[in-house]
């Protein structure tokens, strides 16, 4: 979650917000470029044009306070135009009968470029108020273009929440019977299968409930030793065919623990789920890296592993990690997972 003008705002409502801004903001300042870049060309033209009048009424009263005067043979310039040098500007007129001289009026180029910087400070203003309206105008634009995304997000957050409290009753009902099952028959292969099954949808409706809580911003300090022996403790109770080794040190961290810990959960759990017989399930923290190694089957597509519905074993429905990668982006977590069949998986948390 982030706060944008007093306005909580996920991941992908900011992202959306923000190329809105971009978008709109962008588009109309290049049209806004464009036309001043127009204005300023027709501002310098006028100038230039403003300047040569005042030339061709110079040669007829000689009244020349802001140019200078001299005599050139006529060949070598066309009359009544105006050229442009490095010194300024000059002007050509005939002058009565004369077949051999033309008066030259001149402009200063000190002068000139006076008139130009006055025409690019007013054009500056003019562009800098313009800007500062197109700012307001994208920042509005793209708020009234989030509504109807946060309105979707909102709604489909809603059900989704409806839909775990309706899983409720149906779950607790088939605990209950499996549990009544269990105390007729005994242990049985397809009861086990049930209650894996009732289990794994029991912590989809846990992490989906922690995803959709939006936790991100509550954050707490905690020593990540005691955690992790929390979680560990409570993993090795159900996997007691997998040894845990934990290598950290006691160090003080600002995050969600609620979110934190579902994520530790479900890579600790897959860990120890896929594992070999008396295989390993090591973490260690270096820095600011948490890293959970196994010695389990490995994945073969390491690189899809955080996509929604993707698995590789007929066990869970591909849902787990893809809710792991969504917290660790709403907390600013950086995950990655590097794996070889046959020898395990390594993930690593920059936390």
């Amino acid at each position: 979650m982030y706060v944008v003008w007093g306005i909580y705002l996920k991941k992908v409502e900011l992202e959306s917000l923000i190329k809105s801004f971009i978008l709109f903001f962008v588009s109309q300042s290049l049209l806004l470029g464009t036309l001043f870049f127009f204005e300023y060309t027709k501002e310098i033209k006028s100038l230039d044009e403003s300047l040569f009048n005042e030339m061709r009424v110079c040669s007829y009263d000689l009244r020349c306070d802001n140019f200078s005067i001299d005599f050139v043979p006529k060949d070598k310039f066309e009359v009544y135009k105006l050229y442009k040098d490095e010194d300024g500007l000059s002007g050509y007129f005939s002058i009565g009968a004369s077949q051999k001289n033309s008066m030259k009026i001149h402009y200063n180029k000190k002068d000139y470029e006076q008139d130009i910087l006055s025409i690019q400070k007013d054009l500056a203003l003019k562009l800098f108020i313009v800007l500062v309206i197109i700012i307001l105008l994208s920042i509005v634009f793209s708020f009234y273009t989030l509504s109807p995304l946060r309105n979707a997000l909102k709604m489909t957050e809603e059900f989704i929440k409806d839909i775990l409290h309706d899983f409720n009753t149906p779950l607790s009902t088939l605990r209950l019977n499996v549990s009544m099952l269990k105390t007729e028959i005994g242990e049985n292969k397809k009861i086990s299968r049930i209650e894996n099954t009732v289990q794994n949808i029991l912590n989809l409706q846990s992490n989906l409930r922690s995803y959709l809580s939006n936790h991100a911003l509550q954050k707490e300090r905690f020593d990540i030793k005691e955690f992790l022996q929390e979680r560990v403790s409570l993993l090795e109770k159900n996997y007691k065919q997998v040894r845990f080794i934990l290598e950290v040190s006691s160090v003080q961290v600002e995050l969600n623990r609620d979110s934190f810990g579902r994520i530790v959960d479900n890579i600790l759990s897959n860990a120890a789920k896929y594992n070999k017989q008396n295989g390993e399930v090591k973490i260690v923290l270096e820095d600011n890296k948490l890293i959970i190694s196994d010695t389990g089957k490995g994945i073969k597509n390491p690189k899809r592993v955080f996509e929604r519905f993707y698995k590789e074993q007929d066990r869970g429905i591909g849902i787990g990690l893809h809710i792991v990668k969504k917290l660790c982006d709403e907390m600013g977590i950086e995950i990655s997972v590097e794996s070889e069949v046959g020898k395990g998986s390594i993930f690593t948390l920059v936390l």
